[in-house]
Parts: C-alpha cells; sequence; structure tokens
C-alpha cells in the first residue's frame, strides 16, 4: 500500500551533516485501517478505502457502524478512498498502515485544505498594487481599478480578477521530500510548507 491520512502537526527546522537550515513540516500519518476493498468486478473500478482517527462508537449512525464491523475495526472519523495506487494482494479488510512503507529520500504527493480567510479585497487576493498615494486619490488606495471594457463590450468580462473569497482550497503539493520517518511515533517529516491549518487533515500518497 503506498498512501496514508494524516494530520498536520505543525512547521518546525532540522539542519543537515553541512549545518544547513531545512525548514520542514511534521504530519502525524496513520495508523491507519483498510475498510474496504473496492473491485471491479462488484464496484465498477478498484480502490482501497482507508480510515483514520478513532471516534466514539456512541457518536457513529448505525450503517456507518455496520460498515466498521464487517471490517472488523474501531469507528474511525476521516474515511477516504484511493484509486490508482499500488495494492499489495495480500491486504485485507482490517489491515493496519503505518508510516513505515515510506523511506527517508522519497517523494510523495501531499493533498490538503489551504486556510481560509474569507472575504478579501483584491490587494490581499490577488496581489494586486493598489492606486496612487498623491493627486487626490486618498480614498482609492487599495481599489482595483476599472473593470469596464469601455463601449465595447460594454459590460464585465467573466474572470476577472476581484474581490471575493479566500483560501479554503483543495490543494495538493507534488514531489514533496520525505527528510525523516519516525515509526514509533507515527510522524513524518517532510521538507517545506504543506497547505492547510494545525490539525488539519493531509492525504499522502506516493508518486
Amino acid at each position: 500500500m503506498s498512501a496514508l491520512i494524516g494530520k498536520k502537526i505543525g512547521m518546525t527546522r532540522l539542519f543537515d551533516e553541512q549545518g544547513n537550515n531545512i525548514p520542514v513540516t511534521i504530519l502525524e500519518a496513520g495508523p491507519c485501517f483498510v475498510t474496504q476493498i473496492k473491485t471491479k468486478e462488484n464496484d465498477g473500478y478498484d480502490a482501497v478505502q482507508l480510515g483514520f482517527d478513532p471516534k466514539r462508537e456512541k457518536l457513529v449512525k448505525k450503517p456507518q457502524l455496520g460498515h466498521f464491523k464487517k471490517a472488523k475495526v474501531s469507528p474511525l472519523r476521516i474515511i477516504r478512498e484511493f484509486k490508482n495506487i499500488e495494492t499489495d494482494q495480500a491486504l485485507n479488510l482490517g489491515a493496519e498502515l503505518k508510516v513505515d512503507q515510506f523511506a527517508e529520500g522519497e517523494v510523495v504527493q501531499v493533498t490538503g485544505r489551504s486556510k481560509g480567510k474569507g472575504f478579501q479585497g483584491g490587494v490581499k487576493r490577488h496581489g494586486f498594487g493598489g492606486g496612487p498615494k498623491s493627486h487626490g486619490q486618498s480614498d482609492r488606495l487599495r481599489a482595483p481599478g476599472s473593470l469596464g471594457q469601455s463601449s465595447y463590450p460594454s459590460r464585465v468580462l467573466k474572470g476577472t480578477r476581484m474581490a471575493g473569497r479566500m483560501g479554503n482550497d483543495r490543494v495538493t503539493l507534488k514531489n514533496v521530500r520525505v527528510v525523516k520517518v519516525d515509526p514509533e511515533n507515527n510522524l513524518l517529516i517532510v521538507r517545506g510548507a504543506i497547505p492547510g491549518a494545525n490539525q488539519g487533515i493531509v492525504y499522502i500518497k506516493k508518486k
């Protein structure tokens, strides 16, 4: 199996043998449990469904509880399907997957949800420079400027960059290098920043 569900713990830094500063993100990767194995014969496609993060049984609805009992695992909070991944033929329902499937120096793909910024103006959302700071434009410092198209086509074109909701998008980072693996604490340390706030759910997959 070449995928895991994890949680972003936070950022820190490490030093290599030459003393270079390496910014890293610490991820709590697994343990995950196989809750369902889908095949083309039964479901029309191949996929493996994983569960992560224990959940109290009293908070789980009966249909979901039956799904977990069929897989012989305790209720889990996060359920995710992974397609087009390397699947071990011996993989069975209820199998436990840990972070030791990854190795130092390996390249992985990490998907998370970016921080939501709410409704923001054009300067913050798109990096606009704003208007001039003089010549009587004291109230136009952070304005986006003209939006119209003169007499033709006399409308605002679709896709014009304006103020609006920012963030809370699904972001996938490719070519993320694994710096260190800590199987005892289920930690995966990767180079650079990962999208999302601390304690946010991330999906880790080998390329």
